[in-house]
């Protein structure tokens, strides 16, 4: 390990998702940065399941890599199973997921990190930070040394206090074998800011060998699997199934009669669970109509004996979760390698930070992942990437990248979190985002290309293999002008049982037909050149986006219509002393929100929970008087 130097540009504490995003953005804009975690072989730990992407997720990583991050790259490298999700509904909620090999991916991301040479990785526990004129000046480590920097990233997700939870036993730890981090939470609240408690959970891994594979239904992926990173040329990745059983009955009985000896339901628990994301328990409880729920086993690695139990997260006794699983079959004589637990640990208001993650009342201090209460590891990896890019332009007294609800899923999500209230962990879904017809996962480097060119996030090479991508959509949807002849065309509407038609008419035209697809016009209508510079990779995607630009195109024009009429309140800009008491047009609720909140726009500030239309006007008229 290199020697510890005592000044950096940048500090991050922690090396999860958020914290490498954060380290390696900020390095590669050349940057000196510290990365501070808890543990030097835990870096890049998938410490939940196997898997990167999802619904409204796997947008989020393709935006990530658009924006210079390394999630979906090293995604591509270690997946095992590459699949589309969403397909029978409209292209805009289209999602990627991959299973992948935890410990590759592990690998590689470690492996990047080392490689930086602006990245000087540490061990250590960081225990405060140093303040000066509101203004960060470095960290205090446990011990008493400092380390001076100009900006700090605190990334430390689930460490913050952690606490976990096996029926009434109770562990302090970060992660099941990990210590948590103490003192962090303390020095941040001394300084006035306010943190709270969430939980989350996890479930059981199971021995391989204990499970009749018989008994279970194998799933696998797309045969024509699409990656994650628009750098990745040549994807041939593996295709290893997961496999799907279904609980029972008596399983549920066995939960049921169990309830109290959860955490979650005596009450030992303070934390506030993930709503979408329910333990076993909360399945039974809130859904007692259903006798079954579906779980998947998940392989955590390629050849592991270990075993990811999706759809099963629990915090009862470890008794109790064996009873209930072998009441199943295919696992009667199910082992585990480790039982599920809870984990409640300490987060902070994420409505303290700007739009840039920096917080309101420190300069130079930014908060990144689950220390904003969100839940994920493309959350944690999204707000990482974007307080590393915005530490690096505080450093350089430059301004920040900023990502509006119209431009990224990344933005939905960081705006959601600076005004609304988190009552519980969040995670991101497509049915968040009102522009989401605009936010395709097929479209993340058409819609975000600029944004990288102007903060130079990625290298001419990276910028070029976007760029002929986009070149080869450009020519698709010229080509789509042509006309088709009925005898090019009819057999296959007469087959759709749609109406023929009797002259020439724009393909545009005809695959605005419900029923109709790209695939089924004719080959001839696209010039030569169509297609002909996207990497192969992202060919059959290019001529899905050209379809849904045309499908979609009424729809596309009306959202744009309602961003460009919402852009004008975005504009309207709020001064961070404002004095709200002062307007006596306001409810009372407005006014304790608003002066909390201390939204930065009036866009913002109309989007915080509990603000009502009145509440904006008398607001915006105080504005531009």
């Amino acid at each position: 390990m290199k020697r510890l130097q005592n000044k950096f540009d940048i500090i991050v504490v922690g090396a999860g998702h958020a914290g490498v995003e954060a380290a390696l953005i900020a390095a590669r804009l050349g940057k000196k940065v510290c990365l501070v975690t808890l543990d030097l072989f835990a870096v890049g730990r998938m410490s939940c399941n196997p898997a990167i992407g999802g619904l409204a997720k796997g947008q989020i990583v393709r935006e990530i890599d658009v924006l210079g991050g390394i999630m979906g790259l090293a995604t591509d490298k270690s997946g095992v199973q590459f699949k589309i999700l969403n397909r029978s509904k409209g292209k805009s909620v289209w999602s990627p997921r991959a299973q992948v090999d935890k410990r590759l991916y592990e690998k590689i991301v470690y492996s990047y990190i080392q490689k930086e040479k602006n990245i000087h990785l540490f061990e250590g526990e960081v225990v405060d930070v140093l303040i000066q004129n509101n203004a960060v000046g470095g960290i205090v480590l446990r011990g008493g040394h400092r380390i001076c920097s100009l900006a700090v990233i605190i990334t430390c997700g689930t460490f913050l206090g952690g606490l976990i939870h096996v029926g009434q036993k109770k562990i302090r730890a970060g992660r099941m074998g990990e210590n948590n981090a103490e003192g962090i939470t303390e020095a941040l609240v001394s300084r006035g800011f306010v943190a709270g408690r969430l939980k989350t959970g996890t479930p059981p891994r199971l021995d391989k060998n204990s499970i009749n594979w018989a008994k279970t239904t194998p799933v696998f992926g797309d045969e024509t699997p699409a990656p994650f990173s628009y750098q990745t040329m040549l994807f041939d990745p593996p295709n290893i199934p997961c496999h799907t059983i279904k609980t029972n009955v008596v399983c549920k009985n066995i939960i049921a009669e169990n309830l109290s000896k959860s955490p979650m339901f005596s009450g030992d628990v303070g934390g506030v669970g993930p709503r979408y994301c329910p333990s076993i328990e909360d399945k039974v409880n809130r859904f007692s109509h259903h006798d079954e729920h579906t779980l998947f086993l998940e392989p955590e690695w390629i050849n592991s004996n270990q075993i990811y139990l999706n759809g099963f997260s629990t915090s009862l006794p470890e008794s109790v979760q064996l009873r209930a699983l072998r009441a199943v079959p295919a696992l009667e004589s199910v082992r585990f390698f480790r039982p599920g637990y809870a984990i409640e640990y300490d987060f902070f208001s994420p409505s303290q930070l700007k739009a840039s993650l920096e917080t309101k009342d420190i300069s130079g201090l930014f908060f990144a992942g689950q220390i904003n209460g969100t839940s994920g590891y493309e959350e944690a990896a999204a707000q990482g990437l974007v307080a590393g890019i915005n530490a690096t332009q505080y450093v350089r007294n430059d301004s920040p990248i900023i990502l509006s609800r119209d431009e990224a899923y990344i933005g939905v999500l960081i705006d959601d979190l600076i005004t609304k209230d988190t009552l519980e962990p969040y995670r991101m879904f497509t049915s968040r985002a009102e522009y989401r017809i605009l936010l395709r996962f097929s479209n993340a480097h058409t819609r975000l290309i600029k944004k990288s060119e102007k903060f130079s996030l990625l290298d001419h090479r990276g910028l070029n293999k976007i760029r002929k991508i986009q070149c080869g959509l450009n020519a698709i949807v010229a080509s789509l002008d042509s006309t088709v002849s009925p005898i090019e065309i009819n057999e296959t509407l007469v087959r759709l049982k749609e109406t023929p038609i009797k002259q020439k008419t724009p393909a545009t035209t005809l695959l605005r037909r419900p029923s109709l697809e790209i695939r089924d016009l004719p080959k001839s209508i696209f010039s030569k050149g169509a297609g002909t510079s996207i990497p192969p990779p992202f060919v059959y995607e290019s001529y899905i986006e050209a379809e849904a630009i045309i499908k979609y195109e009424g729809y596309i024009k009306r959202q744009n219509k309602q961003v460009r009429r919402m852009k004008k309140q975005e504009n309207v800009l709020i001064p961070s002393l404002f004095n709200y008491n002062a307007i006596t047009g306001l409810s009372l609720e407005a006014k304790e929100k608003f002066s909390r909140v201390r939204p930065q726009t009036l866009g913002q500030a109309q989007r915080i929970s509990g603000i009502t239309p009145a509440d904006v006007s008398v607001l915006s008229i105080m504005l531009v008087t």
